[in-house]
């Protein structure tokens, strides 16, 4: 995948959101996150998480966030799924921007492709979201806000 090539994908995104800037985002997560492994994320509203929340995981409720790791092949290592409408809400509820808040969401799912999971592994995930939300200049991650 080339620094051309769209990451973020947007089924339905308001007007406000900035794709550009989520796409330079999504890119940086790339280089510095992923160290070159590519991902794409798409950008849809909560019938879309709730349906792949229970085609996937048989969980049937819309969430903020998917991740859907795929072995290493050719340097690609997934796909995420973020609902703009459960990002707006939490935006509003943490106090900051709809664009900061999916940043946040790209960040801790990456993470997930990556191998991390904050349930089982020892706050090893904790502390990397952390280290890059501190890196990147953004708000509380969703892990701090559970444990706040």
């Amino acid at each position: 995948m080339s620094s051309g090539d769209h990451i973020v994908l947007f089924r339905r995104a308001p007007a406000e959101l900035k794709r550009r800037n989520l796409e330079r985002f999504a890119r940086t997560l790339r280089e510095q996150v992923s160290k070159g492994a590519a991902f794409t994320c798409l950008v849809t509203g909560d019938a879309e998480l709730r349906r792949l929340n229970r085609d996937f995981l048989k969980k049937d409720y819309p969430t903020d966030v998917l991740s859907f790791p795929e072995a290493a092949t050719a340097g690609f290592i997934g796909e995420l799924a973020i609902s703009f409408v459960r990002a707006r809400a939490q935006a509003a509820r943490y106090g900051h921007s709809l664009e900061n808040e999916i940043r946040i969401l790209m960040l801790h799912g990456l993470l997930h492709l990556m191998g991390m999971d904050h349930e089982a592994d020892g706050g090893r995930m904790a502390r990397a979201e952390a280290h890059w939300r501190r890196r990147l200049r953004l708000p509380a991650g969703l892990i701090e806000r559970v444990r706040a």
